[in-house]
């Protein structure tokens, strides 16, 4: 089989160069605003992602963060498929966060087995969503998951 040259639109988007032949500190932008960082385990991929996202945003990630480490002391993280993911040591993932337009996308990945069950529906029978909008952040609630889910079973990726 002769090799084949990836077409151009394949690549994945990457920081520009500057005149000076070094990349620039800004990540790419995808669809609705939501940093390509590349895969990475530990805090600091985690910390490029929400520095890279845009307005209003990074504050709600950084809160976000904040709660989870405050929670769940020694939180495992990462950054996969462009989100960061939240984890225990050996026990899997708990939770993830994606931007769009209007919001930030918190993904409970054992979210039907909260209580109260967060409102954001999904296909998968036992993940359940919450979207926070601008100034619409209910601290505590959020804090009250994050505890319920980091005990539950997390998922594997």
């Amino acid at each position: 089989m002769a090799d084949r040259k990836t077409p151009k639109t394949d690549r994945p988007k990457t920081a520009r160069k500057t005149d000076a032949g070094q990349d620039d500190a800004k990540p790419v932008l995808l669809s609705g605003g939501n940093p390509q960082i590349a895969k990475g385990y530990g805090d600091e991929p985690v910390q490029a992602y929400i520095a890279a996202m845009p307005g209003w945003k990074s504050e709600i990630g950084r809160r976000i963060d904040a709660v989870v480490e405050r929670v769940v002391p020694g939180v495992s993280k990462a950054v996969k498929w462009n989100s960061p993911l939240y984890g225990v040591e050996g026990e899997g993932w708990f939770l993830s966060f994606h931007c769009f337009t209007r919001y930030v996308k918190v993904t409970f990945f054992r979210g039907a087995s909260l209580d109260p069950v967060p409102p954001g529906a999904s296909k998968h029978k036992d993940v359940r969503y919450l979207d926070i909008y601008e100034d619409q952040f209910d601290e505590a609630r959020f804090a009250d998951w994050v505890g319920q889910a980091s005990r539950l079973p997390g998922e594997r990726m």
